[in-house]
């Protein structure tokens, strides 16, 4: 099994385009694009299918990360402004992303509308041999993800306390 997309709401898609391009440096595969409610094409046939009737409509983009996974963004005609995390609830609530440029990520994450939800940590502080960190961040939307400085196998596949 591989990981192949990711599936997004964002609340304004030309401005959600910008910050993963710009600020975590994802690639557009295709650009935003405006589906309708209909039954006469597969892609129109299927929106009503996932998301019921009366969906109204949305815009779409897809971005891929450098190790070509991706990540599909649904604008929703009908939507709330912000992403309300609620950790009560079932479901996927964050993505993780890695990076070589650690500091630099953030700093564009915050330039492009998103923050920092915590401090950078790291899993091993009393080792400087295992410089590995994380961070809880946010898109403009409210979306949360994590930042990696690492791979997932060298966190959890170690002696990670």
């Amino acid at each position: 099994m591989k990981m192949n997309h990711v599936g997004l709401m964002v609340g304004e898609m030309d401005k959600a385009v910008e910050f993963y391009t710009k600020a975590l440096g994802l690639r557009v595969v295709m650009g935003n694009t405006k589906v309708q409610e209909e039954r006469k094409t597969a892609i129109g046939r299927m929106c009503v299918a996932v998301f019921g009737e009366g969906v109204k409509g949305f815009n779409i983009a897809h971005l891929v990360t450098t190790d070509g996974i991706g990540v599909e963004m649904f604008e929703m005609v009908d939507r709330q402004e912000r992403h309300e995390v609620d950790f009560t609830r079932l479901g996927i609530f964050h993505f993780c992303l890695q990076t070589d440029d650690f500091e630099g990520a953030i700093a564009r994450t915050e330039q492009y509308g998103g923050k920092m939800r915590m401090d950078i940590m790291r899993y091993h502080p009393e080792d400087d041999s295992k410089p590995a960190k994380m961070v809880y961040l946010e898109d403009p939307f409210g979306n949360l993800f994590e930042l990696y400085s690492h791979t997932y196998e060298e966190t959890y596949a170690s002696d990670y306390e």
